[in-house]
């Protein structure tokens, strides 16, 4: 079957779909979480399509999967009321908690989490068109990440265990609490990524207010009765809905501490701006990229097509780490174009569960109509499309574009496509790229393709300074989690990783003492009949 025939004959009908993947039923959520009890929902809901579409009758109809509610200003300030009652100004039983108890509740929530897994991964292909390896790895990548944030914390507890003395003044050092926390994920990992920054939240003794991403809502329906289950009342709370009916009213209270967004950065601007006092308001952001690769002359062909191929196309491109432009120098330049060309024929696309299957449907809406008019607008001024049927569409479906040459007038140069359009720019002298990226607004990583350790030393130096990470002979990405995850610019604000995210959640607090006697024998008393969760010695093993 021709390419142009696999794409057009993409979506199955309902007798295609294996029984294993198949929605059992329909996830028509009407419950939301505040203060530890599950509200009910008899108001408007938003309905949940999947980007995958069914064959039927009629034509193809994109897949109903549920609903989830449109809640209102009333819900979003209860489920602040809930949090902020249960931080009570650090007063709470949450943030006053020993590391070591709010530990045992994350831990319980890892056991019920681990529970729901085949439910999650089903929802996470249906609902953002993952693939069943992807949202496999999504989903256990998770759990681990929890994991490593509880043995992190062990690990600074343990190292604030004891007490140093400095110039006459005893003092122990820990880290406290914030406050209230908003959490707000992206679609593209709306378990990971959500729970990368909710998690490290909670775990330093803050309360949480979640907000799931407009796309991928569903998958963590099943997740609730584990958060009611595991932690107090009031500590994880959830909202649903619009962002200028939920969101607004949250931060323009002046209630909420810190903001964990990961979107764009317009839109971080906005919802700072609504907060009375931004200077109390902490940032923990993760917004937009437009990651560079960069190809020498005396690169490796195979390894750096290889790594450029996934570096662009993984989930289809829809990562802030994908390289979403591609500089080549001209002595390399057909023949990487030739064999770029031939490893993205090579990649099986369709349906989430098809096995090996690495193209699959776009959840964003107008996602196909916006990649399309870049690619038009490419062309137009003088761009082409140099892959077969590059740019073709069905319904949901985008074939990969590469387009080539492309320049400063095009759109695709600066804006981040988050979908499979790749854009080759060819240069003759490095300080062309290099330029690209000192100018772009974006800095969070870029990719050095080459063999020559003095010219690579040389672009090291300068890029640093630009981007947050530089991979060599690699492709970008945010792992492992233990390496610091950030961007320059308009690309981030605050720094996540396992340990980092413990840090950005908290603020170092200390107890100190003049070293009298009287002091002495005070902290002592307290240390040894354990009076105080904070000012202790005790040692998590």
């Amino acid at each position: 079957m021709k390419l142009n025939e696999k794409i057009n004959s993409l979506f199955p009908d309902e007798t295609q779909v294996p029984e294993e993947f198949k929605i059992p039923t329909l996830v028509d959520q009407q419950e939301y979480l505040i203060n530890g009890e599950f509200r009910h929902w008899n108001g408007p809901v938003q309905e949940v399509l999947s980007p995958v579409c069914i064959n039927t009758e009629t034509g193809l109809h994109q897949k109903r999967l549920g609903s989830y509610p449109l809640l209102t200003e009333i819900e979003a300030n209860t489920a602040l009321d809930a949090a902020s009652k249960a931080y009570n100004q650090g007063r709470g039983e949450w943030p006053t908690m020993t590391v070591e108890e709010r530990i045992r509740h994350v831990a319980k929530f890892i056991y019920l989490m681990k529970e729901k897994r085949t439910e999650v991964i089903r929802l996470l292909m249906w609902e953002i068109g993952k693939t069943l390896k992807d949202s496999e790895k999504e989903f256990d990548r998770t759990v681990d990440y929890i994991q490593e944030t509880v043995d992190a914390l062990k690990d600074l507890d343990r190292v604030s265990s004891r007490f140093t003395i400095e110039q006459g003044v005893i003092g122990q050092i820990r880290r406290a609490p914030l406050g209230v926390v908003l959490c707000m994920g992206p679609f593209n990992y709306p378990l990971n990524e959500t729970f990368t920054t909710l998690i490290p939240a909670l775990i330093m003794g803050n309360t949480v207010i979640f907000k799931p991403p407009r796309l991928g809502v569903l998958l963590h329906q099943p997740l609730l009765e584990a958060f009611q289950k595991s932690f107090p009342a009031g500590v994880v709370n959830t909202v649903y809905g619009r962002g200028q009916k939920v969101i607004t009213p949250l931060i323009s209270s002046g209630k909420i501490d810190v903001l964990a967004f990961i979107g764009s950065s317009s839109a971080a601007d906005t919802l700072k701006s609504k907060h009375p006092k931004p200077h109390r308001l902490r940032g923990v952001l993760g917004l937009e990229a437009k990651n560079a690769g960069i190809v020498l002359a005396d690169a490796d062909l195979e390894s750096s097509v290889n790594e450029c191929v996934l570096g662009s196309l993984s989930y289809n491109g829809q990562r802030c780490t994908a390289l979403k432009i591609l500089f080549l120098h001209n002595t390399i330049l057909k023949p990487f174009i030739d064999l770029f060309i031939k490893k993205i024929e090579t990649l099986p696309f369709g349906m989430p569960w098809v096995p090996n299957v690495s193209i699959t449907p776009l959840p964003e809406p107008k996602k196909v109509e916006y990649l399309t008019q870049l690619v038009e607008d490419a062309v137009n001024l003088g761009s082409k499309v140099v892959n077969k049927s590059g740019g073709m569409v069905n319904k949901t479906f985008f074939y990969p574009a590469v387009l080539y040459p492309v320049n400063s007038d095009m759109r695709v140069y600066k804006e981040e496509q988050f979908g499979p359009v790749i854009p080759i720019v060819s240069f003759d002298n490095i300080e062309e790229p290099l330029s690209y990226v000192i100018n772009s607004d974006y800095g969070q990583q870029v990719s050095i393709f080459g063999k020559n350790p003095d010219m690579i030393a040389e672009l090291i130096d300068p890029l640093v300074n630009q981007v947050c990470r530089v991979n060599i002979n690699s492709q970008c990405q945010r792992g492992p989690d233990t390496f610091p995850f950030t961007g320059r610019k308009d690309s981030a604000e605050g720094t996540l990783s396992v340990s980092d995210a413990l840090r950005v959640f908290s603020i170092r607090t200390l107890v100190a003492a003049k070293g009298t006697e009287t002091n002495k024998q005070i902290i002592s008393s307290i240390t040894r009949e354990r009076k105080s969760n904070f000012l202790s010695t005790d040692f998590i093993l």
